[in-house]
């Protein structure tokens, strides 16, 4: 069993039970990532679940030039040192340069590096080399065994304190696939495993300018790897979906989200004991 990674009085993994890391694709404006952050805080904390928030102050890899990416890494920060503060909560964010690491570091708990960035070796490094714990998302394009390496690499730093994420493998133009095998592999490699469900169901490019998404798959996924035995679920959430700057096609409804986690609670109790 992966042992567990401490984060201020939560364990992560371990079979200490189901954490969640959710919130906003992006950053959309100086008030909304802390009312997300309010909004889930309430629920898990209701249902005994330790919450990570997460949002990006840039998203990077986005579909169109055109397309919103966020308020940039200065005052995206600045707005997520505003949540931490405000509602106490741990923060995650992406990094997606070595420049980036150091002030991400500052204000995040987590550092995550993009899928598309898994194999970027200096990144992965530099994030490593923080202490902070380091969410390494498996690129669409990697089996899970090869995700070994990428776990390598960032422990070398002789920091312990790594999760790896499954966020679906490419298959075929504009789709994405979850193995449920995939979940057993990576957890023989003694990190904790989360499951990314709302990406999983991302149609990248799949709009022409933009991504699509079968949200409505959602349901099905999450409590799949949870019976499969993932330690935490990643979870893009907002209250209005169809109105989100990025990723609203993928992004779980904030209504529904109390009913869904009641489930995988119960899912989890009766896979696992």
């Amino acid at each position: 069993m992966p042992a567990a990674i401490r984060l201020g009085r939560a364990s992560l993994g371990g079979g200490a039970g189901l954490f969640l890391i959710a919130g906003p694709c992006v950053i959309e404006s100086r008030r909304h990532p802390g009312q997300v952050a309010a909004r889930v805080k309430d629920v898990a904390g209701e249902l005994g679940i330790p919450f990570i928030f997460k949002a990006s102050y840039d998203k990077a890899n986005r579909s169109s030039l055109g397309s919103y990416r966020g308020p940039g890494i200065d005052h995206g920060l600045e707005i997520l040192a505003e949540v931490k503060q405000r509602y106490g909560v741990p923060i995650l964010t992406d990094v997606h340069e070595c420049a980036q690491v150091e002030k991400a570091a500052d204000v995040a708990d987590v550092l995550q590096i993009p899928a598309f960035l898994c194999r970027q070796t200096d990144l992965v490094l530099e994030a490593a080399r923080t202490g902070k714990i380091v969410n390494i998302k498996k690129g669409q394009f990697m089996a899970p065994w090869d995700m070994k390496a990428v776990l390598a690499k960032a422990a070398s730093t002789g920091n312990s304190r790594i999760m790896v994420t499954e966020r679906g493998f490419s298959f075929g133009y504009n789709n994405l696939v979850v193995d449920m095998r995939s979940f057993p592999v990576l957890r023989s490699f003694g990190h904790p495993v989360v499951f990314d469900v709302t990406h999983s169901v991302q149609r990248p490019g799949g709009l022409g300018d933009r991504s699509g998404g079968d949200a409505h798959f959602i349901d099905t996924l999450a409590p799949a790897g949870i019976a499969a035995g993932v330690d935490g679920v990643f979870m893009e959430v907002h209250e209005n979906p169809a109105r989100a700057l990025s990723d609203g096609p993928n992004a779980y409804p904030l209504k529904r989200l109390k009913a869904l986690l009641t489930r995988l609670l119960k899912v989890r109790s009766a896979a696992h004991g």
